[in-house]
């Protein structure tokens, strides 16, 4: 089988060399490498030249990682196509782990390995999976050495936990374009890769390589660090999801309620950061609050100064959290 990487990237002269290394220096090599240059104003598309022939790259307007992600789905010739974003790295058997999943499991859609965070060079040692709460991979079947498959539907699992990203991805191109690529419906919200999961998980074999073979590396350009954002921007991917795919509506009770929670989780992040005006929208969002977020949204709603002096008050006690 034949192997394509897709690399988006916007403005990343800086940090595309390593990521281009990391890709090249694959025990098994990929067939081709396709940077997609997303409007870039600096030097990015003068490093991909400097990796010619081994990488070429194609230039876009700027239309967002998901257009040009989609643009070299398009435009590859691999079996399978791998994505990395230009700022992450792979282990040098990433891809050969991906091969082995393949052929122990030729029916996959598309396939995740673990990740870890990189933070100054330094790879942590907690990786993604292990963060899952109990029981969230009893339902995958082993196919081999820290290798599994969901054979069945999952998204009632990522409605309690996502612990995929895009630089770990790996799916069968012809299958992940008749499921229509990369959803690029919900916009640029922060999170808006949940969307393209959600439609993954809703279409099985998905494979599962339980090991860190990915780095995700934490600089300033990074929006995933974001809680509230992040939050609110999966609550509109669930709604947008909900209201667009007819599949999921024997789902509408459980991700209506993960709705809310991610929704409750945002208001708590921008009351801790004192952003009231951001309070009274979440709300405003939420319809019926329960008691800790209704205290929350009163107090952003109050006069200075009584606003920020009941804020610091109530945060300084705890006495939300005691509320539930």
């Amino acid at each position: 089988m034949s192997i394509s990487v897709i690399i988006p990237a916007y403005n990343r002269e800086t940090l595309l060399p390593l990521t281009l290394n990391s890709v090249l220096s694959q025990t098994l090599q990929p067939d081709e490498v396709i940077v997609v240059d997303d409007g870039s104003t600096d030097g990015t598309a003068d490093v991909v030249q400097q990796y010619a022939p081994l990488a070429r790259c194609l230039k876009i307007s700027n239309s967002g990682d998901h257009a040009a992600r989609n643009v070299g789905v398009r435009a590859a010739r691999g079996t399978l196509v791998a994505f990395c974003d230009s700022d992450d790295l792979w282990q040098p058997d990433f891809l050969a782990s991906m091969q082995v999943l393949w052929q122990v499991e030729p029916r996959l859609r598309a396939a995740c390995s673990d990740f870890v965070i990189v933070r100054n060079g330094v790879w942590e040692d907690v990786t993604k999976f292990a963060t899952a709460p109990s029981g969230y991979w009893d339902a995958l079947c082993p196919v081999g050495p820290r290798m599994g498959v969901f054979g069945a539907p999952f998204i009632d699992r990522l409605l309690r936990f996502q612990p995929f990203f895009p630089s770990c991805l790996v799916v069968d191109r012809q299958a992940f374009l008749a499921m229509g690529g990369w959803d690029e419906a919900v916009g640029r919200v922060v999170g808006k890769d949940f969307a393209t999961l959600l439609r993954l998980a809703e279409h099985p074999p998905f494979g599962v390589l339980r090991r860190p073979l990915v780095g995700i590396r934490k600089h300033a350009g990074n929006y995933s660090a974001d809680v509230q954002a992040m939050n609110l921007g999966n609550a509109y991917v669930l709604e947008h999801a909900l209201a667009t795919r007819p599949s999921l509506q024997m789902l509408a009770g459980p991700i209506r309620a993960s709705i809310q929670l991610r929704r409750l989780a945002a208001l708590d992040a921008a009351f801790a950061r004192r952003n009231f005006e951001a309070v009274q929208d979440i709300s405003n969002l939420m319809g019926a609050l329960p008691l800790r977020a209704a205290m929350k949204s009163h107090v952003a709603a109050l006069r200075e100064p009584w606003r920020r002096l009941m804020a610091e008050a109530l945060l300084a006690s705890g006495s939300l959290r005691q509320l539930g």
